[in-house]
C-alpha cells in the first residue's frame, strides 16, 4: 500500500479536544495510509453516475441558458438600433377582468404613440383592425423579433406569476374588451396565452372580428391535448420562420 506523508501538530493542544474525541468514537485510530483500494467497477460506476447526472442537468437546463443567452442579445441589439428602451409594458385585461402589464421586447420606435397621432389616416386604420398591416413604426430589429414572435419571450415571466399562460386568447388591452360583445364575459373567464388558434393559422391579417371568433373557438375546444397541439405547430412556424 503507498504510504501517505501527514504533517502533524507540533503541539497536542493544537487539536482540537473535542475534534479528536469524536474522530476517536467513530472510528477508532484512524490510519494514515488507504486501507481499501476501491475495485475498477466502482471508479467505473462513480465515473458512469458523474457523467449521466451532468448531461441530465445540461440538458434540463439547456432552454434556460439558451432563452438567457437569446435575452441578452436580443436586448443588445434592441437598445444598439435606436438607443431606446429595451422593454414594452403593454397594459392587459386577463381573467376575471384583472389588469396587468405584459413583458415584450420593444419592436417600435420609442415615440411610437405620438407618431401615429400626427398621422390621422394611420390612425383610422389602426383603430379598425387594431393592427397596421406595413407598420411604420416597426424598427429594423423589430421586424425580425415580430417575424420570428422572439418580441414575445419576456412574456414567459408573465406566465410564471400566473397572470398569463403559454396557450390561451390573445392578449388584449381593456379597452378592446367592448369589441368582443356578448362575448366579453366569456373572454374573461381564461388566462391569455403567448400562442393561440389565431397565431398559427397563417392569417394574420384578418379582421379584428374573425379574431375575435378565433378566441372563442379556443375557448370552447380548449383542453390539454389542443394545448400542446397548438404548441407544438407554435414551434414548427417557429422554426420554419427563423430557418432552422
Amino acid at each position: 500500500m503507498e504510504q501517505i506523508s501527514v504533517t502533524l501538530p507540533k503541539r497536542a493542544e493544537e487539536v482540537s479536544a473535542s475534534a479528536a474525541k469524536k474522530m476517536v468514537s467513530l472510528h477508532g485510530v484512524v490510519s494514515t495510509s488507504i486501507i481499501r483500494e476501491p475495485s475498477i467497477m466502482y471508479y467505473a460506476s462513480k465515473r458512469l453516475i458523474d457523467i449521466s447526472l451532468s448531461l441530465l442537468g445540461i440538458l434540463v437546463l439547456l432552454p434556460v441558458l439558451l432563452i438567457i443567452a437569446a435575452c441578452l442579445i436580443i436586448a443588445a441589439c434592441i437598445k444598439l438600433d435606436d438607443g431606446g428602451p429595451i422593454l414594452h409594458f403593454r397594459e392587459i385585461i386577463g381573467q376575471r377582468g384583472r389588469r396587468f402589464f405584459a413583458l415584450k421586447f420593444r419592436t417600435m420606435r420609442p415615440d411610437a404613440d405620438e407618431y401615429l397621432a400626427k398621422h390621422p389616416e394611420l390612425m383610422r386604420k389602426y383603430q379598425q383592425n387594431m393592427k397596421l398591416e406595413r407598420d411604420p413604426r416597426i424598427t429594423r430589429v423589430g421586424r425580425f423579433l415580430r417575424k420570428t414572435s422572439l418580441d414575445e419571450l419576456p412574456q414567459l415571466f408573465n406566465v410564471l406569476v400566473g397572470q398569463m399562460s403559454l396557450v390561451g386568447p390573445r392578449i388584449i388591452h381593456p379597452s378592446e374588451l367592448p369589441r368582443y360583445g356578448e362575448w366579453a364575459h366569456k373572454r374573461l373567464s381564461v388566462r391569455p396565452g403567448i400562442t393561440g388558434l389565431w397565431q398559427i393559422s397563417g392569417r394574420q391579417h384578418i379582421s379584428y372580428d374573425e379574431r375575435v371568433l378565433f378566441d372563442m373557438r379556443y375557448i370552447d375546444g380548449r383542453s390539454c391535448i389542443t394545448d400542446l397541439a397548438i404548441l407544438l405547430k407554435t414551434l414548427k412556424v417557429f422554426i420554419i420562420h427563423t430557418g432552422a
